[in-house]
This record gives C-alpha cells, sequence and structure tokens, in this order.
C-alpha cells in the first residue's frame, strides 16, 4: 500500500528535545519547515487552540529570506517568514525576524542591537563582550572579562563613587574601541579623580631645577593625564588617552603613584584602608595600556547602536509568551558575535521560564528552539561543561517548557547529554559508519543502519517520536507556504 499519510503530533515536541541528521541536501531544513508549520497552526485548530512560542536561529538566512532553494511552481517562493499566509486567519505581526543588519526585502525587521552606553545596558553590553571574547586566553582579556557593573547600595557614598569611577572608565574604553556614542551622553568626572592624585601626576611629569627652581617637563603623558582628569566634563576621546597615561603612571614604580597611595590608605582624612583604585578598575586601566585591548573589544561594535536603550532579548522574550514565531537571522554575523548573542538570548528565556516554575506559576509559556546548523551553537560532542545554556536546557528545559529542535549533519557532533535527553529523532541519509554505530546506541535505529547509510533519496526519514513506539521510514512532503 502506498501513499499513507503519517502525521506529526506537535505536542510530541512540547519541551522536548527533537533531533534531524542527515547529510547536506537530504531534506533537515524542508523537515523542520514542516515541524514549524504544524506547530504554527495549532493556533487554527477548531478545538484546543494553542499560541506555542517559537524561536528559530538561521544562520544561513534560509528562513527569514525568500530564496530559490524555497522555490515552488509559483513564482513567489515559500519561506517560514510568510507562514502566517497559509491560513486565512493568519496575521502577520504573529512571525517577526531579527538581524543584526537591516534586509532590502525585509523592511519591517528588527535589529537585535543594544546601546552599549545606556546604564540599563552595562552590564548586558558588557556579558555580549564577555561572550565574543571568551575564547581568547590572554591574562589581561580574562581579567577584563571578570569585572561586574552591579549597583551598590544608594546609601553608600565610597562604593558610588568608586562604581561611578569604573563606569567612566569603561564607557572611555568603548569609545575608544569605536562604539558610536550618542551626543545626549554625560561625562561627568566631578568627585571621582583625588585633586592629590592629580598634584601627584603633575609632580612626576616635571622635574625641579634646584638652581633656579623653575620645573622641566620630563613626562608630556602624566602632565597631559593630570590636565584631562581636571576638567568635570572632558570628551570621553580625551578620557581614553588620560586612562592610558593613569595605568602607566599608577604600574610605574619611579613615580609618585605610590606615595599618593600610601597617603590615601593610611594618611588622609577618614582613611578607610583601602586604596584608591580597586581590582575592577585596574582591570578596566591595563585595556587602554594593550595594544589589541579596544581593537578585542570592538568585535562587539556590530551590536551596537546609539539610537535605543531597549534590550531585545526582553523583547524576543515577551513576544514568545504571546506564541508567536520569531526568526533570528545569523547569516550576516561574525561566528563569535552569533554564538554570544544567542548564548545570551537563550539564557534569558531559559532563567525566565525557570523563575516561573520556581514561583510555582500554572501558566508557565511552552517555547520551542530551533537550531540550524546546530554544530555552530551547541558545545561539541566530547564537552561535558554543564554550564553551557544549551546543555542546561536539554537537561531541564523539560520542567521549564522549553523545547529544542536540532538540525546537524553528525549525530557524533552533539554533546553527549543532549542526544541522552533526546525524545524525537527525525534521520535521514548518513554515509559514515561512525555515525550510524554511535546512532545505534539510542531506540531501534540499528535495525534501519543499512538501510541509513545506502538510501539517499531526499526527504526520506526514518522516525520516531515521543508517541510512536517505533521508528518508521517515512517520505515528508515539500514545505509550501
Amino acid at each position: 500500500m502506498s501513499d499513507v499519510e503519517v502525521e506529526l503530533l506537535p505536542e510530541d515536541l512540547l519541551g522536548q528535545k527533537t533531533a534531524l541528521f542527515g547529510m547536506t541536501r537530504t531534506g533537515k531544513s524542508n523537515t523542520t519547515k514542516i515541524i514549524l508549520q504544524s506547530v504554527f497552526n495549532l493556533r487554527f485548530a477548531t478545538e484546543n487552540p494553542r499560541r506555542i512560542g517559537q524561536i528559530v536561529f538561521d544562520p544561513n538566512g534560509e528562513y527569514a529570506n525568500e530564496n530559490e532553494q524555497d522555490s515552488n511552481q509559483q513564482k513567489n517562493p515559500s519561506a517560514i517568514k510568510n507562514l502566517w499566509k497559509s491560513n486565512s486567519a493568519g496575521k502577520e505581526e504573529d512571525v517577526i525576524t531579527y538581524g543584526i543588519l537591516s534586509h532590502p526585502n525585509d523592511l519591517k525587521r528588527k535589529l537585535m542591537l543594544l546601546n552599549f552606553f545606556a546604564e540599563g545596558n552595562l552590564q548586558i553590553g558588557k556579558e555580549i563582550i564577555d561572550a565574543t571574547l571568551a575564547s581568547d586566553g590572554s591574562k589581561y582579556i580574562q581579567n577584563f572579562r571578570q569585572v561586574v557593573f552591579e549597583q551598590p547600595a544608594q546609601n553608600d557614598y565610597s562604593a558610588i563613587k568608586r562604581y561611578n569611577r569604573r563606569v567612566l572608565v569603561y564607557r572611555a574604553l568603548l569609545g575608544k574601541a569605536g562604539f558610536e556614542v550618542n551626543k545626549n551622553l554625560q561625562v561627568d568626572t566631578k568627585g571621582l579623580f583625588n585633586p592629590e592624585l592629580i598634584t601627584a601626576l603633575q609632580e612626576s611629569a616635571a622635574i625641579e631645577n634646584p638652581e633656579t627652581g623653575e620645573r622641566k617637563i620630563v613626562n608630556a603623558y602624566y602632565q597631559a593625564a593630570a590636565e584631562i582628569l581636571r576638567k568635570e566634563k572632558p570628551k570621553l576621546s580625551e578620557l581614553s588617552s588620560a586612562f592610558e597615561y593613569l595605568y602607566n603612571f599608577m604600574t610605574d614604580k619611579g613615580s609618585g603613584y605610590q606615595q599618593f597611595e600610601n597617603w590615601y590608605i593610611t594618611e588622609r582624612p577618614k582613611a578607610s584602608g583601602d586604596p584608591w583604585a580597586d581590582d575592577d578598575l585596574k582591570k578596566l586601566l591595563e585595556m587602554f595600556s594593550r595594544p589589541n585591548g579596544s581593537r578585542q573589544i570592538g568585535k562587539a561594535r556590530n551590536q551596537h547602536t546609539s539610537s535605543t536603550t531597549t534590550d531585545y532579548a526582553v523583547e524576543i522574550y515577551k513576544q514568545l509568551k504571546e506564541g508567536k514565531l520569531v526568526i533570528i537571522d545569523q547569516s550576516s554575523g561574525e561566528p563569535e558575535v552569533n554564538q554570544s548573542s544567542a548564548d545570551r538570548i537563550m539564557w534569558y528565556i531559559f532563567r525566565q521560564n525557570q523563575s516561573l516554575f520556581r514561583q510555582a506559576e500554572k501558566n508557565i509559556p511552552e517555547i520551542l528552539v530551533y537550531l540550524e546548523e546546530a554544530h555552530n551553537l551547541l558545545p561539541a560532542g566530547t564537552d561535558m561543561d554543564l554550564k553551557n545554556v544549551w546543555v542546561r536546557t536539554a537537561k531541564e528545559g523539560a520542567k521549564y517548557h522549553i523545547g529544542i529542535a536540532y538540525a546537524t549533519q553528525e549525530v557524533s557532533s552533539i554533546q553527549r547529554n543532549i542526544l541522552k535527553n533526546t525524545a524525537n529523532w527525525f534521520i535521514g541519509h548518513l554515509n559514515n559508519t561512525d555515525e550510524t554505530k554511535e546512532l545505534r546506541k539510542y531506540y531501534d535505529f540499528d535495525d534501519f543502519e543499512s538501510s541509513i547509510r545506502r538510501a539517499q533519496d531526499k526527504g526520506f526519514l526514518r522516525v520516531k517520536t515521543l508517541s510512536n513506539l517505533f521508528v518508521i521510514p517515512v517520505q515528508i512532503k515539500k514545505f509550501e507556504v
């Protein structure tokens, strides 16, 4: 008997892990689109309609953009962003696309940009930079990544001053790295740099002729730093230079900094015993003295805009709670930027649903996460880091109502903890015995090993879902809107 229809129960995917494996051009993306469509169409059901939030991390732009790969007999290509058109009750606002860059054929696309200078985004932007620099093993970079911007208690005036000083230095570092500065940004150094520090800079900048009493400038950099730090409202570009000179002054054993520090710690009125520069300030200042410091930070520059104060991760989660389909076009981003932005969005989704679970909320939103070319985002097969957000979601996502559907070419490229917690499997053609042997560890795929290596038909998959006890061979229909 031929042409027997096989239906997918979308509910099988909710809160579960779904794997799609197969060589390139064997139908993984088409299958993902069919799954997306079936879950999206739950909102149109006559009985028990459900709106499930879905988010797609799209590395090649094939979900967010119309392309020839999706073209059908008609002139208008099918694309997931047009999924709302598949039903007369569909609404365009139910599908939202995001990207780092705008797109000429998607004028309603939202840009994944943050104002890194905004007070409310300081730590968020810092985390994006930290994630971008995670693979850099330089000691000074790792020290910089340890700095955290947390607002101190409002009645702790000393802590507030130290915090404001760090913020000023960090903003100057962003400016040096080429982050565009909003014209309305207020730069204020009032009370942040002790007159005694500036005096020590000046005295270290010159030597006095014992016969004439005249002072001769021997270090113009220290003198320049003193003049800039004395200003109440200097430019960020001026501060960038001043902070480089200040760090050199602090680490120069022949300068007057140590004498100033001794006075500050023990001799000044109301001395607390704490040094003038805390460890975080030193870590920030060191970045100015390193030739590659600001250059490395500049890698995250294309995620910055000076024209907004909102956080796109918050906005995306709100849309998912409303049951919308969100597509993240990552085709225009650098790999480090794509990884860091995806991790941050995923952490926000995970923590928000986790918080609702801990508060015993009854209506935790169901969210499905789709990963194309999953090996770019998921940890490697040998990586056992349980602090990774994707591994955490794989292990704990079910109770937090978060499901993951991941597609890639190799079974062995996926972390074992994720594979062990995968309930739904869609397996296309694999030509490697190492991969099929890895697959034999799960359910009864060993019965299909030779077939998986032999049959190369596009869209012909072996499917095992949560509610189905057996693996069955299925020809997936072509996705069309």
